[in-house]
């Protein structure tokens, strides 16, 4: 009898928990999701605007000493963004300044109006983020429940950019370490990033939809398997590719952004320089497909996501062109997020590796679309889950095959510096790299100079 009524006891904690978490997620949902939506509507008139205005680029070098300076000059910390955010939540103490919404906000939509490469998942992160820290601090919540309204607010910013919830809560739980997820933000996570996508929507704020035609058919050869034996090796392959298109495009952005700071006193020549070198790539290139988001193209030809699902909607180079520009474009100081250039590195190498392979051209597309962001942010289980949301479960085998190879074959590398090893993906010559960061690997494998 006493059993059961502890039992008792213990789900009507459970209820309190659930009711307490979900009352205050509703203010936080409203605020970051009315936010993204405003810039996401904001990011759309900012790419017709430049696609209807080409001259707009010839200003990005200016636009981007504009960025710096803003940032050095009232930025305060703001400028570590989704690192920032990280940090506060793996080490509450540091603060998340309230401008860092507005800032980004602001910041991304000047970047994207003059032409530079970048995305706008860092942005909805750091609005989640700066949001959740102002209103727990109004709400004294303690430190532990701080951290978790924190990591709720990169749900919240996450889920509702991309329209995709479920993937949303995972993300904010898998990204604050390599190999390990605590679930006692589960729940809340959940709730903030279902109700600010929800909120989101109901600004009329719509979200690309992707479509794969391919429908797998099994030889009757093999009754024994469901799936196709060839295919699967083709996709095994590809997830080693996109693992290895993840560590370029993070070496390379970091290591811009390093090299610039070391040779380069002057800090607001760097911007200027970026941009003057994204510019002078396009005019050379004869092509404008790589500056902007990329998911569409201004008369819907050319070199974009949605045209990666379709046979000959890229060219073979056109996943290293984007990762070129956008690298350039973040290590120089421009500001958005990595993960929608990401999206579309990952589905023009997908298209090319379907061409090369005469694999199905859509699916592969969709594989390198969510694997490459797998690699690059070490979550494979929230981009499998992305897949699903985006693309339908029929392909899920093959979603998580992709997405669990390129984590892997990305290494211990990554495009948030202050993300942390949980448990290390292989202990190669003895190294562990548990509880270090990635910007601690970083100087780890950075050779020593002699002396």
């Amino acid at each position: 009898m006493i059993k059961k009524a502890g039992q008792v006891f213990e789900q009507f904690h459970i209820l309190k928990y659930t009711a307490k978490w979900l009352l205050l997620i509703i203010p936080l949902a409203i605020v970051a999701g009315s936010l993204v939506a405003f810039f996401l509507f904001l990011l759309e008139k900012a790419t017709v605007t430049r696609w209807n205005n080409e001259w707009l680029i010839y200003l990005l070098p200016l636009a981007g000493v504009l960025i710096v300076a803003l940032y050095k000059f009232r930025g305060k910390n703001a400028e570590a963004g989704n690192n920032l955010v990280m940090d506060e939540i793996h080490k509450p103490g540091g603060g998340i300044p309230a401008r860092m919404a507005p800032l980004v906000l602001i910041t991304t939509v000047v970047t994207h109006l003059f032409g530079g490469s970048a995305g706008r998942e860092g942005t909805a992160i750091q609005i989640g983020g700066s949001m959740a820290h102002l209103i727990g601090k109004k709400l004294k919540l303690d430190s532990n429940d701080l951290r978790i309204f924190l990591i709720s607010g990169v749900a919240a910013g996450f889920g509702a950019v991309f329209g995709t919830p479920v993937a949303g809560a995972i993300f904010a739980l898998e990204v604050l370490a390599i190999g390990r997820i605590k679930y006692d933000a589960l729940l809340p996570a959940f709730f903030a990033s279902v109700m600010a996508n929800i909120v989101c929507s109901a600004y009329g704020v719509g979200h690309t939809h992707y479509y794969i035609n391919f429908h797998q058919t099994v030889e009757a050869s093999a009754p024994f398997l469901n799936f196709n034996v060839k295919l699967l090796v083709s996709v095994i392959v590809a997830g080693m590719l996109f693992g290895l298109a993840s560590y370029m495009f993070s070496e390379l952005s970091h290591g811009i952004k390093a090299i610039s700071n070391k040779l380069i006193k002057r800090k607001l020549l760097i911007p200027f320089i970026g941009g003057s070198v994204v510019v002078l790539l396009s005019i050379v290139l004869g092509t404008k497909d790589y500056l902007g988001l990329g998911v569409n193209s201004p008369d819907g030809t050319g070199v974009s996501i949605v045209n990666s699902f379709k046979d000959g909607g890229a060219d073979y180079f056109s996943w290293f062109w984007k990762l070129l520009f956008t690298a350039i474009t973040l290590g120089a100081g421009f500001k958005g997020g990595e993960v929608t250039p990401l999206f579309f590195i990952g589905a023009t190498l997908g298209n090319t590796l379907a061409i090369i392979s005469g694999n199905p051209v859509d699916l592969f597309a969709a594989l390198g679309f969510i694997a490459v962001f797998a690699g690059a942010t070490n979550t494979p289980l929230a981009c499998t889950i992305m897949g699903v949301e985006l693309f339908g479960g029929e392909h899920l085998i093959y979603y998580a095959i992709a997405c669990f190879v390129a984590y892997y074959f990305s290494g211990h590398s990554g495009i948030y510096s202050s993300q942390r090893i949980g448990g290390s993906k292989v202990n190669f010559n003895s190294q562990n790299y548990n509880n270090t960061t990635l910007k601690d690997i970083r100087k780890m494998k950075k050779p020593n100079k002699p002396g």
